[in-house]
């Protein structure tokens, strides 16, 4: 499989991009893999959009998707030049004053537009190690191709059942820490309810926690689609330390609320196909709330 991936990714952009819209037409129009999922998602998230204007997107979605997997696999052989006229940071001076500061950055994006070029892209522009979180595959060919291509550039992806040992192992050290923060938490894990999108909606609360431990900034990376394989990057601090006690997962909060204005800005970007809603809010978490309101 490794040799399949390698060779993929020796292949000129165009010829990926006919790929990518190969893969469009089988997902959306053939197999119409998690299409029901996808519609369902953008109508609750969307009420106030019309039924065409829905389908829309959902078709933009897809469309968007292909070609993120052209891209990705462009930029697994990519070099750091090329990645870089590609993904344009608007304001890297926000990282360059962190690093003069001898400080750790925290780091949060979502899955819109074309997230895997992120870190390499991030990786070949910085001087900064960035060590980004990331959720093993289970085939382990893949998941050490993975790991490798996204290792370039500085990047070290940390598999998400080690990252607290790394995080203390490296704790006053100068770097960024990455996460991909908008998948859902297991139910069994901590997890933070926001109002996101029409919906109750729960968030991994560890960004937070990172963020306090480390008294760390914590920095929205926003990626935009500017045409066809170009992308540019907008850097928003979304809190500073000192951080509050009397606001527990500040951090959270504000990066949902950061994320639902992206999405609500172009929505075809966002990755409608991954299930944010696994389950519904418990009622015991619904009757704390009401107690907790009654006492204010």
């Amino acid at each position: 499989m490794r040799h399949v991936l390698e060779f993929l990714t020796r292949l000129p952009l165009p010829v990926l991009y006919a790929l990518g819209s190969f893969a469009y037409f089988v997902s959306f129009r053939v197999l119409r893999w998690h299409r029901d999922l996808a519609a369902r998602n953008l109508a609750n998230s969307f009420p106030e959009k019309s039924e065409a204007e829905r389908a829309l997107i959902l078709k933009q979605s897809y469309v968007n998707l292909g070609q993120t997997l052209a891209e990705t696999f462009w930029g697994f052989g990519a070099s750091g030049e090329a990645l870089a006229q590609r993904v344009s940071i608007e304001n890297p001076e926000l990282i360059t004053r962190f690093v003069a500061e001898k400080r750790a950055v925290v780091l949060l994006t979502a899955h819109m537009c074309n997230w895997e070029w992120l870190l390499p892209g991030a990786g070949a522009q910085f001087d900064l190690p960035i060590d980004a979180v990331y959720k093993p595959l289970r085939v382990k060919s893949l998941d050490a191709f993975i790991r490798d291509t996204r290792s370039r550039f500085g990047g070290k992806p940390i598999p998400i059942h080690s990252f607290l040992f790394e995080l203390m192992r490296r704790a006053g050290e100068v770097r960024a820490y990455a996460m991909v923060a908008d998948q859902t938490p297991p139910r069994n894990m901590d997890k933070y309810w926001a109002r996101f999108l029409n919906q109750d909606t729960a968030f991994f609360t560890g960004a937070d926690k990172i963020a306090r431990f480390l008294e760390a900034p914590v920095v929205y990376v926003a990626m935009r689609r500017v045409r066809k394989g170009h992308y540019s990057v907008r850097l928003h601090v979304l809190v500073e330390p000192p951080y509050d006690d009397d606001q527990p997962l500040e951090v959270v909060e504000r990066y949902a609320r950061q994320l639902e204005s992206e999405i609500r800005r172009s929505p075809p970007d966002w990755l409608w196909v991954h299930n944010k809603w696994k389950y519904p809010k418990p009622q015991s978490v619904v009757h704390e709330e009401k107690v907790a309101a009654s006492r204010r």
